[in-house]
């Protein structure tokens, strides 16, 4: 069962891939990149990688993807829509539904509050373990990786303010 799981995990992959590099139009092209990172978030779930795949999920196919479509739609401004909101009722849904996952992710943080004992050690390549690592032996490379992304995104929104 696992073996079809990752062919067909892997074959939406390549296939994203191959619509990121032939589709012309660069919002397209950024959603085929977000469905390929989700499916290698997949395969790592599948290596038993947990927080790589979150990690994954977060900040490439969340923070990183928006940050390009965010420069997709400031270098290439598209038309505007006029008339009538096709998705109203479903933007009306949207309100409660978000609160009810809301309350639900206050009840399940309430419940696992209780967390580990004070002074036990951390589980070798767990979270805790990679954190407490990321954020002291490894703080300073850390910092600049997000200095240097800040510079990008910086230098990004300046060349796309002279193109106007």
């Amino acid at each position: 069962m696992a073996s079809v799981a990752f062919v067909l995990i892997a074959a939406l992959a390549v296939g994203s891939a191959l619509g990121l590099v032939l589709k012309r139009n660069a919002i397209h092209g950024a959603l085929f990149l977000v469905v390929n990172l989700a499916s290698v978030a997949a395969l790592y779930l599948m290596l038993g990688a947990e927080f790589l795949a979150a990690a994954q999920v977060i900040v490439y196919a969340g923070a990183i993807m928006v940050l390009f479509v965010f420069a997709i739609m400031v270098l290439i401004p598209g038309k505007e829509e006029t008339g009538p909101d096709p998705r109203r009722p479903w933007r009306l849904v949207a309100v409660p539904v978000g609160a009810l996952l809301g309350v639900q992710l206050l009840v399940v943080v309430r419940a696992l509050r209780g967390g580990a004992p004070a002074g036990a050690q951390p589980v070798p390549g767990s979270v805790e373990a990679l954190a407490r690592l990321l954020f002291t032996q490894y703080l300073f490379p850390f910092e600049l990786t997000s200095v240097l992304l800040l510079a990008a995104m910086v230098g990004v929104l300046l060349l796309a303010r002279r193109r106007t």
